[in-house]
């Protein structure tokens, strides 16, 4: 089981660190957006365009901090990228308290965050690699998402008590403080990183941009995996700003019941992540991409049926609790796959050609979602979202992709 894995102080540190920057995304959870609605008074386009232009532009910063990561310590790396979104997340309340918020600065900010995130889980995806034993991975992973879903859990509705109590920009207080203790967190762990060598002491190739890309494209299970994550995670991300919207201005839910919506389902990711060994050691891997990948994609529609008052409420919370127990039983082997695939000279390339693969298709989709939203209605743009994810399983890698190197899960590891 994930909680009985003993995997060394030295990871504990770094998972506290996770946890506690966790945390406080979760009480941040949907904050942008949600300052865009309540402060600036953004329509449907312009809070899709935060969700959609700041992630975007992110991405294009991040692609040239690959290379550069590859070859840098990833523990100073890592601390650089929490003070980076500690100082970014800062600034917006200072400058609303002053009354100079604008929605370009909430751009802004959006893009910088975005681009020390993909760079910070490159960092710490390499990192981790190098922490742990091969045969640990999929049980640190696991943590990771256990924490993930939790934080979500928990976070959202304090944060949308503490709006009601002390204004809109309070969450976004303790998100920049999280940063801030998680960069302290990852100061705390001890032993020497070795600093990762080049093959030469010329400068970086231009080339080098693009190596992370070709690994997953050149590999047949991860590119399979990398399409198919790529429009689930941009389709699932697309509603969550057509469903601020929604529910808070037109169907009037208070902030705390919109926080609520999301955050009690999160404890279905609690299961799938704590189920995540035993279901591998049971059914395998590539059971667990075919069969939980397919689950994941079937529910979205659901939310094209949200009606106002606790029926509505249910209904988003009954299709986001099946959308969180798969994907929190798939995540971590995917994300295990994906650094067993890869060689230790290309992880932070790939990661980070993975996240900004994935931010981009976010981006885009979340931009198409709010353009259709304002010219339909965000109903049917989270209908036409939910039908567009059914197709998603087609992408889904056969057995023959990703069959190479199974690893043997011993039960004397669980």
């Amino acid at each position: 089981m994930v909680g009985t894995r003993r995997l060394g102080r030295q990871f504990g540190w770094l998972w506290a660190s996770y946890a506690v920057s966790a945390y406080g995304s979760g009480l941040g959870f949907g904050a942008l957006p949600l300052i865009a609605v309540l402060v600036l008074h953004a329509g449907p386009a312009e809070v899709s365009a935060l969700s959609a232009v700041g992630p975007a532009v992110g991405a294009l910063i991040a692609v040239p901090l690959a290379p550069w990561l590859e070859f840098r310590r990833k523990r100073p790396a890592m601390i650089m990228m929490d003070l980076a979104r500690f100082a970014a997340m800062a600034t917006i309340p200072v400058a609303y308290a002053f009354g100079w918020l604008s929605f370009v600065q909430l751009l802004v900010v959006s893009a910088l965050v975005a681009a020390a995130k993909i760079t910070f889980n490159a960092a710490s995806g390499a990192y981790l690699k190098a922490l742990v034993w091969p045969d640990d991975l999929l049980v640190a992973n696991a943590r990771f998402e256990s924490t993930n879903w939790s934080s979500i859990a928990v976070g959202p509705p304090l944060g949308g008590a503490a709006i009601g109590l002390f204004g809109p920009v309070t969450t976004v207080v303790a998100d920049a403080l999280s940063y801030l203790l998680s960069a302290l967190g990852i100061t705390a762990i001890r032993g020497q990183e070795e600093a990762p060598r080049t093959t030469n002491k010329r400068p970086v190739r231009a080339g080098a941009l693009l190596d992370g890309w070709r690994h997953i494209m050149g590999h047949p299970g991860l590119r399979a995996l990398y399409l198919n994550n790529m429009l689930v995670g941009g389709l699932i991300m697309a509603t969550e700003p057509l469903l601020a919207v929604l529910l808070l201005r037109q169907l009037g839910f208070p902030p705390w019941q919109y926080g609520l919506a999301f955050a009690a389902p999160c404890l279905g990711g609690l299961i799938g992540s704590r189920l995540t060994r035993r279901v591998v050691a049971r059914f395998g891997r590539h059971w667990v991409f075919r069969t939980v990948g397919t689950l994941r994609a079937i529910w979205l529609i659901g939310l094209a049926f949200v009606r106002p008052g606790a029926v509505g409420l249910v209904t988003v919370m009954a299709v986001e609790l099946a959308i969180i127990i798969n994907m929190s039983l798939y995540s971590p082997v995917l994300a295990t796959y994906r650094l067993e695939q890869t060689p230790k000279h290309l992880v932070a390339r790939t990661l980070t050609a993975w996240s900004i693969g994935q931010q981009a298709s976010i981006a885009i989709l979340t931009a198409l979602a709010g353009l259709l939203a304002d010219v339909t209605s965000p109903r049917t743009a989270l209908a036409v979202a939910g039908l567009l994810i059914l197709t998603t399983p087609l992408l889904l890698p056969r057995h023959d992709q990703t069959s190479q190197h199974e690893p043997e899960l011993s039960s004397s590891h669980s």
